[in-house]
Parts: structure tokens; C-alpha cells; sequence
């Protein structure tokens, strides 16, 4: 079986999963790679790592053309991810409606489960939040860091701390059984990404690589878009 490899961000992953189904009718192809921190996945296919698509955030591809890496006349758009709060299966939701109220949720969890605070986009973003809240020295303790989100809602799934939190992309929240999506960041400590595919340049199949593309942006899966937890919209960043 002749496989399709990917790097992407995390965010992606179980669009691509709920995909490969029909990706595989139309071209007999498995799809294989990796998901992860999106630097740590740009960084991967800089040394040389062999990809066929790219999915990353918009800015990182955008980077990535300008270095020749992936091909610019298949860039694409597949839609916002916020970041956003996760709490296990059966606790209560944690809703943070003001800055006041994220900082006192944060507070209260005995254990704050995020991805990579330096290579992954919701990680960085929640280090900045809390420094933003002024909490980042008393909570750096029960912070529980992982290489990526879905690692990290895993973690909080099997968690057997009292009063655990996540942060973490909401794709990735969703994706994850055992966890639950509790709400979006405030305004003020909000963030939503773009993520956006591309062909490599170096690609070995190149062709089911656009078919793919195809598949993730095409009008017939805007459902399928929306509750992985992709949101249509102008890229905030």
C-alpha cells in the first residue's frame, strides 16, 4: 500500500483521520506522517524530512514558500481554530466569561495541562495569557506540559489530579475522547488560528497530495469542518 506523508499541526489531525476513509476510495492511498507542534513540524521538513502535504499555520506556511519548501500556487486556507478550555468528561464546565474569570479558573485547577509552551501555537499562546494575567510564577507548578495538545488532553483525560484544567487548540480538545470542550478564551486572552495546507515541494506524490487538499477545503465538507472545530472566517492570526 502506497502511503501519503504528512506534517501537520496538531490541529488538524482529526479532520485528516475523519478523511482518510475517502481519500483512500478515491486514490488507494494510506495517509502517514506525523502531527505535532507546528515548529517542531516546520523544523522536521527544514532537515530534510519526507512530506507530501504540509499543514500548518498560515504564517508558517507563508514562511515555508518563501524558503521553497512547499509549492505556493497550492496554498490553502482550511479555516480558524480557536484556542479554548478543556475539562474531563463528567466535570463540571469551566466557562471563563472576563479576564477575572479565566484567572481565577486557572487559579483553582490543581493541575493546568497544556502542549509545548515554546514550539506549539496554543502552548505559546497560553504562556503569554498567563503571564498576561500575572499568574505565571504561582501556577508554573501545576502546569503539565506535552509535546502537543492531543498529548496533553490525553494526559488530562487519565488525570487523576482533583481539579484539572487543559488549554489547548479546540480541534484537538474535540478529537480526544475522554475529555470535554468547556468553553473560548475571554476577549483580550483570545486566540484563533488559521491553519493552512500545502503541497512540498520535494513531494514524491504530489498529485494525491492536491487531491487531498482538495478534500480538506472542498464546499461538501463544511460540516465535516465544523465538528472537528474548524471555523470558516478572516485569519486573526
Amino acid at each position: 500500500m502506497t502511503n501519503l506523508n504528512i506534517l501537520s499541526g496538531g490541529a488538524a489531525q482529526g479532520l485528516v483521520a475523519s478523511l482518510a476513509p475517502d481519500f483512500k476510495e478515491k486514490t488507494g492511498f494510506e495517509i502517514s506522517g506525523e502531527f505535532g507542534a507546528v515548529g517542531a513540524m516546520a523544523d522536521k521538513l527544514r532537515k530534510g524530512a519526507a512530506a507530501d502535504i504540509i499543514i500548518l499555520t498560515a504564517k508558517i506556511i507563508a514562511d515555508l514558500a518563501s524558503e521553497n519548501l512547499v509549492t505556493r500556487a497550492s496554498i490553502a486556507d482550511i479555516g480558524l481554530v480557536e484556542t479554548a478550555l478543556a475539562v474531563r468528561a463528567g466535570d463540571p464546565q469551566v466557562v471563563a466569561a472576563d479576564a477575572s474569570a479565566l484567572r481565577a479558573a486557572f487559579l483553582a485547577a490543581d493541575a493546568i495541562f497544556v502542549p509545548d509552551t515554546k514550539a506549539s501555537t496554543a502552548g505559546i499562546h497560553v504562556a503569554k495569557v498567563l503571564e498576561q494575567l500575572g499568574i505565571a510564577d504561582e501556577v508554573a507548578a501545576r502546569l503539565r506540559i506535552y509535546p502537543n495538545g492531543a498529548t496533553a488532553m490525553r494526559h488530562l483525560a487519565a488525570s487523576d489530579a482533583k481539579r484539572p484544567i487543559g488549554c489547548t487548540q479546540s480541534t484537538e480538545i474535540i478529537s480526544t475522547p475522554g475529555v470535554m470542550l468547556s468553553g473560548s478564551l475571554p476577549k483580550g486572552c483570545e486566540l484563533s488560528t488559521m491553519y493552512t495546507a500545502a503541497v512540498a515541494t520535494r513531494a514524491a506524490h504530489a498529485k494525491e497530495a492536491q487531491l487531498l487538499i482538495d478534500l480538506l477545503i472542498g464546499d461538501g465538507q463544511r460540516k465535516r469542518r465544523e465538528r472537528a472545530g474548524f471555523i470558516s472566517g478572516s485569519k486573526i492570526l
